[in-house]
């Protein structure tokens, strides 16, 4: 399972869920290769509030990636993964 972070490089250094990944919503479609993950591979993908988080579900779904889901903002996913 992959939790990735689609927040700005500022929000991230400032705070961030240890052991997630990191990639901007902007840049999904460019680096999401970088993690080298299968296309069916578990993805827990948040954001600030969930909205980014939609976007890069949208196009990580559009990338062929089947086992993504949009967990909301950060708070939503800490709860989820504690």
């Amino acid at each position: 399972m992959v939790w990735l972070d689609v927040r700005t490089d500022a929000e991230y250094a400032e705070d961030h869920i240890e052991g997630s990944a990191h990639i901007p919503h902007e840049e999904i479609a460019l680096r999401i290769a970088e993690l080298g993950l299968d296309k069916d591979a578990e993805i827990n993908v948040y954001c600030r509030t969930g909205k980014r988080a939609g976007i890069a579900l949208a196009t990580l779904q559009e990338l062929g990636y089947t086992n993504a889901k949009n967990v909301g903002g950060i708070g939503d996913a800490r709860e989820l993964r504690d």
